[in-house]
């Protein structure tokens, strides 16, 4: 299980650890006034990284509680994201939008990109132990 905290090592910090992402998803969910990019990451744990311009929300307490919203709903969903790094770019709009709408349509988008996942990073079994040798 993966802690429910927002730490440090949850959230993308470098241009490099952005540039990955937007380079090469593997993961794309768009969303109303938003789109999700996803790749995996190899870590047992997802990271977030969020950009919100002022072109796209104009005010700052808006890009605030954007930023607070999306990090609260990430860090509930992080159980199902483990193994991403995730960048949030957000659109014209999305300041717009309330807060319980925004709280259900990222429910939404963090399950769409967890059925998206190409393969299981994580792997359950321990090393040197082969379920075909049987």
């Amino acid at each position: 299980m993966v802690s429910q905290d927002y730490g440090r090592e949850k959230r993308l910090l470098t241009a490099r650890h952005f540039k990955a992402v937007f380079d090469s998803p593997s993961g794309k969910v768009p969303g109303k006034n938003l789109l999700l990019l996803a790749r995996e990451n190899g870590l047992e744990h997802p990271r977030l990284g969020l950009v919100i311009g002022k072109k796209s929300v104009k005010l700052a307490v808006q890009r605030n509680r954007l930023k607070r919203l999306m990090r609260d709903s990430f860090r509930l969903h992080q159980g199902i994201l483990a193994g991403w790094d995730i960048v949030i770019v957000a659109r014209k709009g999305l300041g717009d939008v309330e807060n319980p709408e925004l709280h259900e349509h990222f429910g939404k988008l963090w399950k769409r990109l967890a059925r998206n996942r190409p393969a299981p990073v994580v792997k359950t079994e321990p090393a040197g132990v082969d379920s075909q040798d049987a």
